[in-house]
């Protein structure tokens, strides 16, 4: 079995006290990596560091809102002081808000029911924000941190996409658009910084409960929703995913003995889900 080895290499992740981030940086900290979470989240943050040093490795939080691009100039800054040049960033930062998505999955002509959430009246803060979240989330790390590995061997950037990137799902525009973003930026960026050895890439991630998306994908008696349900029904292997199954892909990505010559990949890990037309 190949052993990823990122030992002393710097390691910055935004959204790193997430249900899948967090997974991240247990297993590249595990790995000989020095950490960095940066997370708006300081109680999350605060205890995934200290979970990760009881368990002998080295990680440090730091509070970093991803759409300011002054706090994540001092965190740069901080993060060159204790530890030196970032080697690699993982841009996890992203979400979804109720003020941008909608109620029903088609427009019905004759349907005009009141305080629906249509189309027509999505909240264009709403809109601005999620877009805002996922996109510029990318774009402003990406600005502060990959100025350290320009020319330096070994350097990349992974982003997180998602197989809606490929087929948006119903009711949520604003994140299925944003995550196309996502996706195309990384074929941007790939070459972009292609002749200064910087590779990048990114994960379009499936079905995953985490915090944000349980009570949408179970009831109250944890049995399937509907929506969940649809979902299962469109996932050849009918299951949702497990964080741990994104970890190989992350280490091989982020691996360059493992991947050097792979660079502007989206890579979907959905159970087949963007594979499958639902005949």
């Amino acid at each position: 079995m190949f052993e990823h080895d990122f030992k002393d290499k710097v390691i910055v992740i935004t959204g790193g006290s997430g249900v899948l981030c967090s997974r991240f940086c247990l297993e590249l900290a595990k790995r000989g990596a020095k950490v960095c979470i940066l997370s708006i989240d300081l109680e999350a943050q605060k205890s995934l560091e200290a979970d990760i040093k009881k368990k002998g490795y080295e990680a440090t939080s730091y509070y970093c809102n991803v759409l300011d691009k002054d706090n994540l100039e001092s965190v740069h800054q901080e993060i060159l002081k204790k530890y030196g040049k970032c080697d690699i960033l993982i841009n996890g930062a992203g979400g979804n808000s109720p003020k941008a998505t909608t109620d029903d999955e088609f427009y019905e002509a004759n349907d005009v029911a009141i305080d629906k959430k249509d189309f027509f009246s999505l909240d264009l803060k709403g809109i601005d924000f999620v877009f805002g979240l996922n996109f510029s989330g990318t774009l402003i790390p990406t600005q502060v941190f990959a100025l350290d590995m320009m020319n330096r061997e070994g350097c990349s950037i992974l982003n997180i996409s998602s197989m809606n990137a490929f087929t948006p799902l119903t009711k949520i525009p604003a994140y299925s658009a944003a995550k196309a973003a996502v996706a195309n930026f990384t074929k941007w960026l790939a070459t972009y910084f292609a002749k200064a050895g910087i590779r990048v890439n990114a994960i379009a991630p499936g079905f995953f409960v985490t915090t944000q998306n349980k009570d949408l994908l179970y009831n109250k008696d944890n049995t399937l929703t509907k929506r969940a349900q649809k979902i299962i029904n469109n996932t050849p292997m009918g299951r949702f995913g497990n964080p741990d199954e994104l970890v190989g892909a992350v280490l091989w990505l982020l691996d360059n003995n493992a991947s050097s010559f792979v660079t502007g990949v989206v890579l979907p890990i959905d159970g087949g889900f963007s594979a499958y037309s639902g005949v």
